[in-house]
């Protein structure tokens, strides 16, 4: 089943990357550096340093759109790695492999000059080892820091109070690595770091971020659902990998003024609304039409991802040393997503906040805590569904999970 978008924005924002992804490659081939780097990796410090960059898991993502993962997978496999264990970031080393890599999705990856990841896990630090090992390719490891004191509450401390959240040495380590990592691109680039621009770079950011604060807020409150997360995950995060541009700014805005519309008008995915649903875990990107399978039969409409939420939550950073805001909003975003009880507390008040009915939980191998994550939510109340599967490798995804969400739906949520 293929899913149907509805908002002009998730179009608009679908014809951006098509033409971004030209010009990177445009670019590239007039011998600009290029850089690969991890979602959880400031981006900010290459949006301000103009450097052409692309996102390890936006191309994952793309490539399993477009049915290929498989592809890149075999790629792995036949270099004598696992084709089994943190697809989300394999798939991509897959294309370095590839003899044809103009085949791939919208004339294919380009080759990176400079690769940029946290060491979050072995397995992720291994990957990245491996591309490093490319020819003319250079790996830049950042830590990944933990901290023993946490604040349940840190949606309410992160855009003002991020020091109290956060803690002062995970800030002091990851703000000393990103003044490090600026002076390796100016050294191995011959690009200059401006603090104006960073400083016009993390504006921009926050403005976006507010823009999917009050969208998320919006449609929390909004019965039936004015959207589902079919046209909100890609109006949200296409935006995302261009955060820092006057453009992502510009389309949050016409996000929420199309959903705001959409309420007035009163517009609803599923006008028949019978049960608020949440997805916890990465996009299903290989089969976006799952979340639409169960409105006509059911009622049931998703109507959150972690996707706008972290936008509006996990983003927003203001201060007067930008540097170390910057650092503020990357030293514990693994955390947000997917440490307890950081990420537990998390979905139990996002919950809350959007009046969900139930949950279905895609748990992946490598993201750690959702154990926890589950059993937090069923013990706030929430009937909780797991779906063990990978978001980018369709071969771990199968035809009886249709069905079984089906009769949990019939059987407890609408029971």
């Amino acid at each position: 089943m293929r899913s149907v978008k509805s908002l002009a924005t998730a179009a608009e924002a679908g014809r951006h990357q098509r033409e971004w992804f030209a010009d990177l490659r445009r670019r590239v081939a007039d011998g600009e550096p290029f850089a690969l780097l991890n979602a959880d990796v400031p981006h900010e410090i290459f949006r301000t340093m103009d450097i052409p960059y692309a996102v390890s898991q936006w191309w994952a993502s793309l490539v399993a759109a477009k049915q290929r993962s498989g592809h890149y997978l075999e790629l792995v496999r036949q270099r004598g790695y696992p084709d089994y264990s943190e697809q989300y970031n394999a798939v991509t080393l897959g294309s370095a492999f590839d003899p044809e890599p103009e085949a791939g999705p919208w004339g294919g990856l380009p080759k990176p000059d400079i690769i940029v990841g946290d060491a979050t896990g072995d397995v992720t630090r291994k990957v990245f080892d491996i591309w490093g090992h490319e020819p003319g390719v250079t790996f830049y490891p950042l830590e990944s820091a933990a901290e023993n004191e946490v604040p349940v509450n840190w949606w309410e401390l992160m855009p003002h109070r991020w020091e109290q959240a956060v803690g002062p040495a995970r800030l002091d380590l990851l703000t000393a690595e990103l003044e490090n990592l600026v002076r390796f691109l100016e050294t191995t680039t011959g690009r200059r770091f401006s603090e104006s621009r960073f400083r016009e770079v993390m504006a921009l950011v926050n403005e976006q971020e507010e823009w999917n604060r009050k969208t998320r807020d919006l449609i929390a409150r909004t019965r039936p659902a004015p959207l589902g997360v079919v046209d909100s995950i890609p109006s949200v995060m296409l935006p995302q990998w261009h955060r820092g541009t006057e453009w992502a700014r510009d389309i949050a805005k016409r996000f929420y003024e199309e959903v705001r519309e959409r309420v007035d008008t009163g517009q609803a995915a599923c006008p028949d609304e019978r049960a608020r649903l949440m997805w916890i875990g990465r996009g299903l990107w290989y089969d976006m039409g799952f979340y639409q399978r169960f409105q006509d039969e059911y009622g049931a409409v998703f109507v959150w991802s972690m996707y706008l939420a972290i936008a509006a939550d996990g983003y927003i950073r203001y201060g007067d040393d930008p540097m170390r805001a910057l650092a503020a909003r990357f030293a514990a975003f693994t955390d947000q997503l997917y440490t307890p009880p950081w990420s537990s507390e998390w979905y139990v008040k996002e919950a809350r906040l959007h009046g969900i009915d139930g949950v279905v939980h895609l748990v992946s191998d490598d993201p750690r805590g959702s154990y926890f994550t589950a059993r937090a939510l069923e013990a706030a109340g929430f009937p909780v569904i797991e779906i063990h599967a990978d978001n980018v490798d369709a071969r771990t995804f199968g035809d009886e999970v249709v069905e079984r969400v089906g009769r949990w739906l019939e059987n407890v949520v609408l029971a």
